[in-house]
């Protein structure tokens, strides 16, 4: 049985409109969302080792690193304790950040689902959101799936949540 389903794709890909989605589609119990600006969130205001640029650009430090490997071996703990998990992720690290989560997920069954916009369609969505920086989609929609490797991708740039979230359901076990 699939324990996780980790969605990695750029910011104003698709992927939370997929998880909540996701969450009304599938019937073997509730699944949980958790992704990176739940962690983000938590950081203190202060800092946490994220950098946000004015220009999209994202840095990270040693600090957030260690946070991420914190809330990365929590998340697979609650997956190993029989919690159904949704992982709503941007791998900046492109197969680096895979590498970390499939450690961490090690010994579960995971579904690895590429969400793919085009960088026209995503900066047109992160404009409409209002609360993202500017340039963060366009220049995340390649990066974060190069070196990735999927179980299955699915493109939002035409495709509604909902179909891209039966199209996975339908490959969870």
């Amino acid at each position: 049985m699939t324990d996780v389903i980790v969605l990695n794709g750029g910011s104003s890909s698709g992927k939370s409109g997929i998880a909540r989605c996701l969450q009304s589609v599938l019937v073997s119990g509730p699944w949980l969302t958790l992704g990176v600006d739940t962690l983000i969130d938590a950081l203190p205001p202060s800092g946490g080792g994220i950098d946000l640029g004015a220009d999209g650009s994202i840095t990270v430090g040693p600090v957030f690193r260690r946070a991420e490997e914190a809330w990365a071996a929590g998340v697979a703990a609650m997956a190993a304790a029989g919690a159904k998990v949704i992982v709503d992720e941007v791998f900046l690290g492109g197969p680096h950040s895979q590498a970390r989560w499939a450690k961490a997920l090690d010994g579960l069954d995971v579904l690895w689902v590429g969400v793919r916009c085009d960088a026209r369609t995503a900066a047109g969505r992160e404009v409409a959101r209002g609360n993202r920086v500017a340039g963060m989609a366009a220049s995340q929609a390649e990066l974060v799936h190069q070196g990735v490797t999927y179980d299955l991708v699915v493109d939002t740039t035409r495709a509604e949540s909902m179909a891209c979230a039966r199209e996975i359901a339908a490959r969870v076990r």
